[in-house]
């Protein structure tokens, strides 16, 4: 006889089901496992032998053999011991077989038999939800998984826990979710003295998820205009939320369970190599710019990054995805992320101070912005010089709006682009918008029209670029609680894109 149960093989966020399965033949005693196992897995035999063990169960003297199908597709990681022994179990007529062929299990077992947590709980619930089966995973695992809500998850500490649920002993109740996470107070835009363009140029960003460069002296408050972007973001929609935490989850990034309506906010130093920025490494794992999806990344220090890793930016950015390929995996992972830039004018940092520059000015400049290549720059549509602030300033009230006023304007913001583009798809932000339905939502009215046509012969803007100046436009209105985008919706969203190397 040959018993069958399921668990997942993890391809980027998705996660497809492998039948395992399991057969116990007269012959030469083994325990063999097949179907293009890693290291892993193959070890998983000791430690399910000992797990029984511990519990008073001997093998038979026996052949087993255990098949892990499809047998092509690569079996990494050590989330097999769970489902292996549990096929292993209604092979010898433990536990009940048609119980285990309903079930999706995944876990790592000690040699005790308690059960360890493991990464990507969440896709395997969805895999499990969707295949209409039950999720078996251990306790730690169980609030994570249960947010899926469309399919049952048992959460269970032990293997002697999951054969007494089986054979009626004692019934393990469903896993309930986790709390939802909140990140505690934000930090607050009016702690910036002065910078009063980049915040609103942070405020346009955020509205309608533009990517931004701001370019400055060391110490003008690069830094902390971008870790404030977090705080006037909308929290993430359920939708997103699960999005984003599949992603966390495969990088075993959730704790406790818990799922965090804010918006992720990754800042990689500028040493991070290709596969920590977008993705790689053994079993292909998501990158920064995926566990920057639905939020923000913060690049400082822009032009330091390997010419190589800022280059690979320039697909997920049109696109919104990545795909991570190499010689034994080929992964695609969603990287819709809000990119957020800081950068000195030079080497030194001091291009504009005549008194503290050095003798190459302007050249220095020149050779140092000059490792951000022409296309990329393209593709980067708020640039914004961000001047010193002296320290005399720095005692003076504080002005503009708080963080609660702006994120107030940009959630309004949000709301009318989610209204507009609720028939679209994955259309969500101005940012998302090209052809005939940008022309339709963003088209000028005639005085915004023929600025823009000046702007374009004028500075040789590219059909990228005139673009994404309707796009910023139509934010820019969007903000305003305008209909129509007009020429100082226009013109503002030009004097943004204009700055620094013109296209």
């Amino acid at each position: 006889m040959v018993a069958r149960t399921y668990t997942v093989a993890f391809e980027g966020v998705e996660a497809r089901l492998v039948e395992v399965q399991c057969a116990v033949t007269p012959g030469l005693p083994a325990f063999s496992i097949v179907g293009l196992p890693d290291k892993a897995v193959s070890e998983a035999r000791d430690r399910v032998r000992a797990a029984l063990s511990a519990m008073a169960l001997a093998l038979p003297s026996k052949r087993i053999t255990v098949n892990l199908s499809p047998a092509d597709m690569p079996k990494e990681g050590s989330h097999f011991d769970l489902p292996i022994a549990l096929a292993l179990l209604a092979a010898l007529d433990v536990v009940p077989v048609d119980a285990v062929e309903q079930t999706v299990s995944l876990g790592e077992m000690s040699l005790d038999g308690s059960l360890i947590a493991v990464v990507g709980a969440l896709p395997a619930a969805m895999a499990a939800a969707e295949a209409d089966r039950i999720l078996l995973c251990p306790r730690a695992c169980g609030p994570e998984a249960a947010w899926v809500g469309a399919t049952q998850v048992l959460a269970a500490g032990s293997l002697a826990e999951v054969l007494r649920h089986y054979t009626g002993q004692s019934v393990m109740p469903a896993a309930e979710p986790g709390e939802v996470i909140t990140n505690g107070q934000m930090r607050d835009l009016r702690d910036v003295k002065g910078q009063e363009r980049a915040k609103r140029a942070l405020e346009i960003a955020a509205a309608g998820r533009h990517h931004m460069l701001m370019v400055g002296a060391p110490g003008s408050g690069k830094s902390m205009l971008a870790a404030r972007m977090p705080g006037i973001l909308p929290p993430l929609t359920p939708a997103e939320a699960l999005e984003t935490s599949m992603i966390h989850s495969l990088s075993g990034l959730l704790s406790e369970g818990g799922i965090s309506r804010s918006r992720p906010f990754r800042e990689p130093h500028h040493t991070a190599s290709m596969a920590a920025i977008v993705g790689g490494g053994r079993g292909a794992k998501p990158g920064e710019i995926s566990l920057a999806h639905n939020g923000v990344l913060f690049l400082d220090e822009f032009p330091e990054f390997p010419r190589g890793v800022l280059e690979t930016l320039r697909q997920p950015i049109e696109t919104g995805e990545i795909v991570v390929a190499r010689a034994n995996a080929h992964m695609r992972y969603p990287c819709r992320f809000l990119l957020v830039a800081a950068a000195n004018p030079c080497k030194c940092g001091h291009l504009a101070d005549p008194s503290r520059a050095c003798a190459r000015v302007p050249l220095c400049g020149q050779d140092y912005m000059g490792r951000i290549s022409g296309p990329l720059m393209d593709r980067i549509d708020l640039r914004i010089e961000v001047p010193p602030v002296a320290f005399t300033d720095l005692d003076l009230p504080e002005t503009g709006d708080t963080s609660a006023q702006v994120a107030a304007r940009v959630a309004r913001a949000r709301e009318t682009q989610a209204r507009r583009f609720a028939d679209y798809g994955p259309i969500r932000t101005n940012a998302d918008v090209e052809g005939r339905l940008l022309e339709q939502i963003a088209a000028p009215d005639t005085e915004g029209r023929e600025l823009l046509t000046r702007v374009a012969e004028r500075f040789g803007l590219s059909a990228r670029g005139y673009h994404r100046i309707l796009r910023v436009a139509r934010t820019i209105a969007d903000l305003d609680g305008s209909h129509d985008v007009c020429r100082p919706h226009v013109a503002e969203a030009a004097s943004f894109r204009l700055a620094f190397r013109p296209d």
